[in-house]
């Protein structure tokens, strides 16, 4: 045999080797039960895509927090039944551009920004994009960035800023005031997304921890305070976390400031 039949022989060995994995990785299943919670994610963002356009605002910011929550148990799911995959990880990924990106833009543009002509696309593009910028730097520096905090505001809670401001006000008039205080919402929240301001991750916060019975009680009177006016209470709660990054950011500078100084 000459060597350049050899070669050809390896070169096929090669590929047939090659072949095989491949068509084992197509072959392969993937995991149902965490999956199912990252599609009725998807499902919730999209029903508040349609919700919008029928004019039905506070049921589109409902469906944005519920895709919210089927969010957080979709990644926990996974961890508690071993079922983690990197399909799964793409999948939740795409999901969330829908969910917390096109899904809570298109909301507020149909609520009121459309009015505003070239104004309302821009802000509600700078939201879009700010999304879309911060998952992918989100799964690019995953191994590489202290897990207690998130560079640049989660898209959840952008999501949940939006949402919960459109919940909060779709039911009054939409005069030109509110409809610029949406763009400044919309448009904040989108830069707020792909800065370097640093948010707690609440990774640390142990669940099988034991907790003083007081606890129990407290967890009671915020699910009654919710209940109250949730559109408000829950807006509310998501601009103080918003708030906190560049809050504890300023504090920060100011004793590097002190200690440069001394």
């Amino acid at each position: 045999m000459d060597k350049q039949t050899k070669d050809m022989d390896q070169v096929d060995d090669v590929d047939g080797v090659v072949s095989q994995k491949n068509k084992s990785k197509l072959g392969r299943g993937i995991y149902l039960l965490p999956n199912l919670f990252t599609t009725a994610s998807l499902f919730s963002g999209f029903y508040a895509i349609v919700a919008a356009m029928n004019g039905h605002f506070d049921n589109a910011a409902v469906a944005i927090f519920i895709s919210m929550i089927l969010d957080g148990l979709d990644g926990r799911v996974a961890r508690m039944t071993n079922t983690q995959s990197a399909f799964g990880a793409e999948y939740d990924s795409l999901v969330d551009m829908v969910a917390f990106g096109v899904a809570p833009a298109l909301v507020a543009f149909t609520m009121n920004l459309q009015t505003l002509g070239n104004v309302g696309w821009i802000a509600t593009f700078i939201y879009v994009a700010g999304a879309a910028l911060r998952l992918a730097r989100f799964n690019t520096q995953i191994d590489v960035v202290d897990k207690r905090y998130f560079i640049g505001l989660p898209s959840p809670s952008a999501a949940a800023i939006v949402a919960g401001f459109v919940w909060a006000t779709h039911g009054y008039e939409q005069t030109m005031a509110l409809t610029l205080l949406t763009v400044v919402v919309v448009a904040a929240s989108g830069v707020l997304m792909v800065s370097n301001v640093k948010y707690y991750s609440f990774k640390e916060f142990d669940m099988k921890k034991s907790v003083p019975f007081t606890a129990l009680l407290m967890m009671v009177l915020v699910f009654a305070v919710i209940a109250l006016e949730p559109s408000l209470v829950l807006f509310g709660a998501f601009m103080i976390y918003v708030a906190s990054g560049p809050f504890n950011a300023l504090v920060k500078l100011r004793k590097t400031d002190k200690k440069a100084d001394k």
